[in-house]
């Protein structure tokens, strides 16, 4: 099973046909994307599940339907067990951004948390799950496939959110203050944390 989600709303991949209450069922293979996004935003549906025959195939007949967006991103530790957020439009969130030309998605995800927040000397502990969300830019759906990392630092300098990429604050949050903060986020990044 897989989440892909449209808003707070997520479309499931699955094999399993369950009973319709508030979500409902569509083929994968025939479902049109655009009018799925359209349900998901303007009904009360609060999921849409796709179902295809082989659970190994069900991502990669996914992606096809949309133009995909590849970016890494980090749930960063400190010394202190906090976490490091930005916050983004009146949203917080984890660092994040697209990969560039001949760089692998551990560097791209380094470099995009370094160039939001300015905090330094990251180390990659381990990789977490890689989630997925649809966007529109340009009046054109697009899924970004975000590869999230766990990495720690021992960096306690000045943080300096990217303006230019619309980021207002960053700060490091206690488990206390995550939890808090994880009210007025995404669904995604909910689940990351």
């Amino acid at each position: 099973m897989y989440k892909v989600f449209v808003n707070d709303k997520p479309i499931i991949l699955t094999t399993e046909v369950c009973m319709e209450g508030d979500f409902k069922n569509y083929l994968l293979e025939s479902a049109k994307i655009g009018k799925i996004i359209k349900e998901l935003n303007k009904s009360s549906v609060q999921e849409i599940r796709l179902v295809g025959k082989k659970e190994s195939k069900l991502l990669k007949k996914f992606l096809k339907k949309l133009p995909k967006v590849v970016a890494g991103g980090g749930k960063v530790f400190n010394e202190k067990g906090e976490i490091l957020f930005i916050y983004r439009n009146d949203k917080w969130d984890l660092p994040k951004g697209k990969i560039e030309r001949k760089e692998s998605i551990e560097e791209t995800a380094i470099r995009e948390v370094e160039e939001e927040t300015g905090v330094k000397n990251l180390e990659i502990v381990k990789p977490l799950d890689t989630t997925y969300h649809i966007f529109k830019r340009n009046g054109r759906h697009k899924i970004k496939i975000t590869y999230w990392f766990e990495m720690k630092t021992s960096y306690n300098g000045p943080l300096e959110p990217e303006h230019t990429e619309g980021i207002t604050k960053v700060q490091w949050l206690n488990p206390k203050e995550a939890a808090e903060a994880l009210e007025n986020s995404y669904a995604n990044i909910r689940e990351l944390v």
